[in-house]
């Protein structure tokens, strides 16, 4: 059976991974580094952590596979520098402690429009961090790049809603990539993605997840 890493566990697509693997036979052990408390599971390890200061030598991190869901927003963050701090910084921070330790399979929810050169600053984050997981070298790498992320979050995000609602009326006039994608959608393909773990890089657009 396969060990996993979750990291964003208690975001709105990391919650359902953690649910789907707690119920898949596939997935043996799930370890997943937070903030803050999850509920116990007998498949789960759930190290406390500082993601500004990683244990490099626990041993929790030997796994098979990472599924990596952090993110957050500027307005929730509060500053460009503190959003790029988690959505840039933690997630190839947790690549390259996982890789060392013997991880081969890294899959990773990122965003429609990720671009490393794009002139907007969010997509443009997203395209980095894109590129440094890249480097890492996994034999096997999955992004997923969703449209907006269709969910109930703890969370009000007041543009999210707006864009929720616009895109809820104009769905049939729009191309498939920029549709609503459900967030339990969105975790069924990044599981899948770290428990087969095929060889290569493969980028998972909106409309074919």
């Amino acid at each position: 059976m396969t060990t996993l890493m979750l990291v964003g566990a208690t975001g709105l697509v990391g919650g359902a991974v953690l649910r789907q693997a707690q119920s898949d036979a596939r997935v043996g052990r799930i370890v997943a580094p937070t903030r803050r408390q999850l509920p116990p599971h007998p498949k789960l390890e759930n190290p406390l952590v500082d993601f500004e200061h990683l244990p490099a030598d626990a041993p929790w991190w030997a796994v098979d596979g990472v599924i990596c869901t952090l993110g957050t927003t500027i307005r929730k963050a509060r500053s460009q520098e503190a959003f790029r701090r988690v959505d840039h910084d933690y997630p190839p921070a947790v690549a390259q402690l996982a890789r060392q330790h013997g991880a081969r399979a890294f899959a990773l929810n990122s965003a429609t429009g990720a671009d490393a050169r794009s002139r907007f600053f969010y997509n443009r984050v997203k395209g980095e961090v894109e590129e440094a997981i890249g480097g890492v070298g996994y034999p096997s790498l999955s992004i997923v790049r969703p449209a907006l992320i269709g969910g109930d979050r703890d969370e009000f995000r007041p543009a999210e809603f707006v864009a929720m609602r616009v895109l809820r009326l104009a769905e049939r006039l729009l191309p498939s990539r920029y549709r609503i994608v459900p967030h339990e959608r969105i975790a069924s393909v990044l599981l899948e993605a770290a428990v087969t773990a095929p060889p290569g890089e493969q980028i998972i657009e909106s409309d074919t997840s």
